[in-house]
C-alpha cells in the first residue's frame, strides 16, 4: 500500500477532525471515506459539509468496511478503549486522540491489542510535531544549553464557547483540564527533553467554568529520571496569557514563545554567554507532519510521531497529576510498560 492508498474512517464527527485532521489526511495523500456519528442527522450533515462519501451510525459498520484502512478516533475519552479494540480486531490502523483511555490498564490493553494484530497505533499528540519543539530537542541533544536542569510550561488558555461542553461537566468522560491539556505538556516535555517523568505534585483549581468538581486550571511540577524538574500551568480560564515552553541548562536557556498551540507559529530563542539568538524554524502544519509519519509507518517506514506507548506515558503523567491535586501529596508516575 502506498500513502496515497490510505483510506480513513472517522470515529466521531468532531471539531478537531473538521478543523485539522481531514485536511491533514488529504494533504498527505490519504482520503477520508467514511464518518461514524451516533446521531444520523449530524453524521449526514458532517459528511456532506466535508466531502465524505459515507456516514454511518454503528461502529461495526465502519470498522468492517473493506474500504477503510485506518481510523481516527476523536470521540469523548471514555469511548476510546472499546472503539480502538473494535478497530484493531478488524485489522484497522488506529490514530487515537489523547488521553488514550481513562485508566492505564485500558490504555496498555489498547497498545497490546494493536501490537498483537500487527497494526499501527498512534496517539494524536500534535505539539511534538511543531518546528519549535523539534528545534529545542535538537539544540538540547547538541549540548547547546549544557546539562538540562529545569523547564517551565505555560499552557493556560481560554476554552472557546463551542468547546465548552463535556470537558467542563462530565467527569465520567474524562473531562477537566488535566486530561485535556496537561497530558500534552507531559508528552512535549518527554519529547523535548528525551527523558521520562517519575513524580508529580500539583494543585487544582475550579475557577468558575467547570462543574461537577472538575479542575479548570492546574499548577504543578514534574520530576524526571535525569533529575530535571519542570513546572506547568494549564487552564481553560485564561483569556489573555501567551503560551510558552522553556528549558534551562548549565550553559544556556531555550525560550519558546507562543509554541503551545495547534498553529504552526512561535519563536525560540537561545540565551547563553554570547547573548540571545533566535533559532531558525521551518514551520509546517503540525497535523500534516503527524499524518505523513503515520502513513509512512503503515508502509513499514518508521513509526508514528507519537506512538501508543507515548500515549500511555502521557496518561500516566496526567493521572498522577490528578491524584496529586486530589490528595495534596506527590504521586509517582508509573506507566507499567
Amino acid at each position: 500500500m502506498t500513502s496515497g492508498g490510505v483510506k480513513w474512517g472517522l470515529i466521531g464527527a468532531s471539531t478537531i477532525a473538521r478543523e485539522w485532521m481531514i485536511g491533514a489526511i488529504r494533504a498527505t495523500g490519504g482520503d477520508v471515506v467514511s464518518v461514524m456519528s451516533t446521531d444520523a442527522e449530524r453524521g449526514r450533515a458532517y459528511a456532506a459539509e466535508n466531502g465524505i462519501a459515507q456516514s454511518v451510525t454503528d461502529l461495526a459498520d465502519l470498522v468492517s468496511d473493506p474500504d477503510v484502512d485506518a481510523v481516527y478516533i476523536s470521540t469523548t475519552n471514555e469511548l476510546h478503549r472499546d472503539q480502538t479494540l473494535a478497530a484493531v480486531k478488524a485489522g484497522k490502523h488506529v490514530l487515537c486522540e489523547k488521553p488514550l483511555a481513562l485508566t492505564l490498564e485500558d490504555a496498555r490493553l489498547m497498545v497490546q491489542a494493536a501490537k498483537g494484530a500487527g497494526v499501527v497505533m498512534g496517539t494524536n499528540h500534535h505539539l511534538r510535531n511543531a518546528a519549535s519543539h523539534r528545534a529545542m530537542r535538537e539544540a538540547i541533544a547538541a549540548g547547546r544549553i549544557g546539562k538540562p536542569l529545569s523547564a517551565r510550561v505555560f499552557h493556560a488558555v481560554y476554552l472557546p464557547p463551542h468547546l465548552q461542553g463535556w470537558r467542563l461537566d462530565k467527569p465520567q468522560a474524562g473531562g477537566g483540564v488535566i486530561l485535556d491539556i496537561t497530558v500534552h505538556d507531559a508528552d512535549t516535555l518527554r519529547f523535548v527533553l528525551n527523558d521520562d517523568p517519575v513524580e508529580a505534585i500539583a494543585l487544582g483549581q475550579s475557577g468558575g467554568m467547570s462543574k461537577a468538581g472538575l479542575e479548570d486550571a492546574v499548577m504543578g511540577a514534574l520530576r524526571f529520571k535525569s533529575g530535571v524538574i519542570a513546572q506547568f500551568h494549564d487552564g481553560f480560564t485564561t483569556k489573555y496569557a501567551e503560551t510558552g515552553f522553556e528549558v534551562h541548562g548549565t550553559d544556556g536557556s531555550l525560550i519558546g514563545r507562543n509554541v503551545m498551540t495547534q498553529q504552526p507559529i512561535g519563536h525560540v530563542f537561545l540565551r547563553n554567554r554570547d547573548g540571545e539568538t533566535e533559532l531558525p524554524l521551518h514551520h509546517h502544519n503540525l497535523y500534516e507532519t503527524a499524518l505523513a509519519a503515520f502513513h509512512a509507518a503503515i508502509e513499514g517506514r518508521g513509526k508514528p510521531s507519537a506512538t501508543g506507548e507515548d500515549g500511555v506515558w502521557s496518561l500516566a503523567t496526567g493521572l498522577a497529576v490528578v491524584k496529586s491535586a486530589a490528595t495534596g501529596g506527590a504521586a509517582k508516575i508509573e506507566p507499567g510498560l
